[in-house]
């Protein structure tokens, strides 16, 4: 019985870890260099250039807008593992900055152990650095909310009450990456460096454009560029792993397929619906 609970529970951690880094992860590939010293691209000479200007500061020249929602489906092998959503749900302040209030939900589990978890990130619409990052963590009997204050300023953050810790110029958290850095894009035979993430020691995250696809998933059928990522991590995007996300070759850089395999489980993450949102107007 306890080897049994120990086994749901491990799949369930997977499957978590799955959903979350998959989307977070995997959007990385959209690598673009928005300050000087924040991040190293390498480009082959074959390859076009990656690196995009400076982001533009009005919130109608970025490719996503108040409104648009992500839905994906994961599966285990053969087995349904649960859904995520991602979605930018309007314009806040914080600290006196007007700043993008985006979402991430988990849903999913096996019968008697549910995950309902939830992840905010608010991004500074003039620098589409991370100014907070909330989690609200509920997996069977486990609950924790954890809320991350970042100072862009002084390159600290600040977890919850505690003392503050040294950061990054320009910091990014898991959900402010996906949207900071999707107005590029990765190529075929691109390899990518970014310096970015808010907690120095899980810095670098690589990513390399391996061949073009074409993927069918819930969402449609798209033409895509296949990319490897992997980050600091003995997870599914390990250095020594073999994760490989699916771009669609257009002006939205979807993430619409994951693949990878992690201990003993394959996982697949595939985009299910789409939800463009409004022009977002400051």
């Amino acid at each position: 019985m306890i080897n049994h609970l120990s086994n749901e529970r491990g799949l369930v951690r997977v499957m978590r870890t799955g959903l979350w880094l998959a989307v977070v992860t995997a959007l990385l590939a959209f690598g673009v260099r928005i300050a000087e010293g924040q991040a190293s691209v390498t480009v082959p000479a074959n390859s076009a250039a990656m690196v995009a200007g400076p982001i533009p500061p009005h919130p109608s020249s970025v490719p996503f807008a108040v409104g648009e929602e992500l839905v994906y489906h994961a599966t285990f092998g053969v087995l349904p593992a649960g859904s995520a959503r991602m979605r930018v749900e309007g314009i806040d302040t914080v600290r006196g900055r007007s700043a993008y209030h985006v979402t991430f939900a988990i849903d999913g589990g096996i019968p008697f152990f549910r995950v309902h978890d939830r992840y905010e990130s608010w991004i500074d619409t003039e620098t589409l650095s991370s100014l907070r990052h909330k989690q609200i963590i509920s997996e069977g009997r486990y609950h924790r909310t954890t809320t991350y204050e970042m100072f862009p300023d002084r390159a600290e953050y600040r977890k919850n009450d505690e003392d503050p810790q040294a950061s990054v110029t320009s910091p990014l958290d898991d959900g402010s990456f996906i949207y900071a850095v999707r107005i590029a894009g990765i190529h075929v035979g691109d390899t990518v460096r970014n310096e970015r993430y808010f907690k120095p020691d899980k810095n670098p995250v690589v990513l390399i454009g391996l061949r073009e696809d074409t993927v069918s998933v819930g969402a449609g059928t798209f033409v895509s560029t296949v990319v490897r990522p992997t980050i600091k991590t003995s997870g599914i995007f390990s250095e020594h792993g073999d994760a490989q996300v699916w771009f669609t070759n257009d002006e939205h850089r979807y993430p619409v397929q994951l693949k990878t395999k992690f201990s003993k489980f394959s996982l697949t993450l595939a985009l299910e619906s789409v939800t463009a949102g409004t022009i977002a107007m400051r």
